[in-house]
């Protein structure tokens, strides 16, 4: 943890420091990238403030885009960076709960900064030297892994309705704890109208940075605890309390922190899985029934990855998700209740693969790895009689890879121009039998030869003829 009253600026940055100087202006390093350097952390993007207008900004660099000139802000490009450069400013009246009404030129960098959300963002460092500026204690709530806001919370929060998720975000991102009257603030009636009032692109964003967060079950918990995951995600409230332990011991938790413990389990840097993970069981409520064998109760949710599917997309396409993010996360929903046991037949194998989809093996088995680790909160163990049950599934999926079989209509080596070649019409009846051809391919790689699916092919059309006939 950085202690001291300045921070080391790049030398490229001091290079801009001198331009804005040497034309009487001063100039700040502000927001995040100042306290990612307090924290040690490794920086890469960089805003600056300072007291030259947009219009002077522009004048004294020689590329400058006007990136939100009505707001103060333009982008300098300079030294290979990227330089989101803000004019000193004051805010007030936020109608559309995001963007201020009014904006007005601040004469201090103290000013400009006490317009910022939370004091571990209001912190600025002079880009000359490095030297910090902390009207509000900034630095000290970093040490103490404190999120607090600039002033009033009631008051931040009631200018951008995104500011309490961003709250929630930062605790699961930097491992921070959320202050007291700052987190009573979140759920603030007055407040939860005005998150209510944000955008759902803006929500999805949010969403996606917990989803990337390390443990993404601290900001999935706060969501739920203030009433925001009703609000963005209300398909996930029926989870909560949904009981899915029994006597055979697989679950400790109910539905909603068996999903949240399974995000956690999933990798960090794939955020398709992790979606997977979140949604994969949303659909057991609606599954649920119990049976009593003997005196024992015994819970099932027969057929709920077919629900959780259905909810998924609902949510996914709700929340504004790519119809690719869409397609792969609900295929890995659909699929996750896999259970390969030794005693399939290659043939069973190459079913598998081919349902499934190659590209999508890996996935499906993190996430088959995030749902165990759910159950108890505690990573499958490589040696455990699950975790080799998985590394035989692989083994002898690669096998089926390396012996070229036939996993899809395209790896037939003879094609639909074959057919017509050898006499058969172009027709429906050509796609079902390129399909037949498949079939026979998938319990008999050898099949898979030009000439030996063509005389097939033949005999399939000849068999349909008669029967048509008869």
């Amino acid at each position: 943890m950085f202690s001291s009253k300045s921070v080391k600026i790049p030398e490229t940055l001091k290079k801009v420091a001198e331009i804005f100087n040497r034309n009487g202006y001063s100039v700040y390093l502000v927001g995040g990238a100042v306290r990612d350097m307090i924290m040690g952390k490794g920086v890469h993007d960089y805003d600056l403030a300072t007291d030259a207008t947009p219009e002077q900004v522009m004048n004294i660099f020689h590329k400058v885009i006007p990136t939100g000139i009505q707001h103060g802000t333009v982008t300098v490009h300079i030294f290979g960076m990227q330089l989101e450069t803000t004019t000193f400013r004051t805010e007030s009246d936020y109608s559309d709960g995001r963007h201020p009404d009014k904006v007005e030129y601040a004469r201090t960098i103290e000013e400009d900064l006490s317009r910022r959300d939370f004091t571990m963002n209001a912190i600025a460092a002079d880009l000359k030297d490095g030297t910090i500026k902390d009207p509000f204690d900034g630095m000290e709530d970093i040490k103490r892994k404190t999120i607090r806001t600039v002033g009033n919370p009631l008051e931040r929060f009631g200018e951008d309705g995104l500011r309490p998720i961003r709250a929630i975000r930062f605790a699961g991102q930097l491992g921070f704890t959320i202050e007291k009257e700052t987190l009573k603030s979140i759920s603030n009636p007055d407040v939860i109208r005005k998150i209510k009032s944000i955008s759902i692109e803006r929500f999805h964003d949010e969403f996606c940075k917990i989803m990337k967060c390390e443990k993404p079950s601290v900001c999935l918990r706060l969501l739920e605890d203030n009433g925001l995951m009703d609000i963005f995600i209300p398909e996930f409230k029926v989870c909560r309390g949904c009981i899915q332990g029994d006597k055979r011991g697989f679950h400790e938790f109910d539905v909603a922190d068996h999903n949240f413990y399974a995000c956690d389990g999933a990798p960090k840097d794939n955020l398709i899985v992790r979606l997977a993970a979140f949604y994969h069981d949303i659909g057991k409520p609606e599954s649920r029934t119990t049976e009593t064998i003997g005196k024992i109760e015994y819970i099932h949710f027969h057929g709920h990855e077919t629900i959780s599917e259905k909810k998924c997309r609902a949510s996914m396409t709700a929340l504004k998700f790519s119809n690719d993010d869409i397609k792969q996360v609900t295929h890995l929903v659909k699929n996750h209740m896999f259970f390969y046991e030794s005693t399939w037949s290659d043939s069973a194998v190459r079913r598998f693969l081919i349902r499934i989809g190659i590209e999508n093996l890996d996935n499906l088995i993190y996430l088959r790895l995030a749902d165990i680790h759910g159950m108890h909160n505690v990573a499958a163990v490589p040696g455990s009689p699950t975790w080799n049950n998985l590394v035989e599934l692989k083994e002898r999926i690669a096998k089926v890879v390396s012996e070229k079989s036939a996993l899809s209509l395209k790896d037939l080596k003879a094609n639909g121009n074959d057919l017509m070649n050898a006499g058969i019409p172009k027709g429906p009846h050509l796609g079902k039998i390129l399909a037949e051809l498949f079939e026979t391919v998938t319990e008999s790689p050898a099949m898979n030869d030009k000439e030996k699916l063509v005389e097939l092919a033949k005999n399939i059309y000849e068999q349909k003829i008669k029967a048509k006939q008869e």
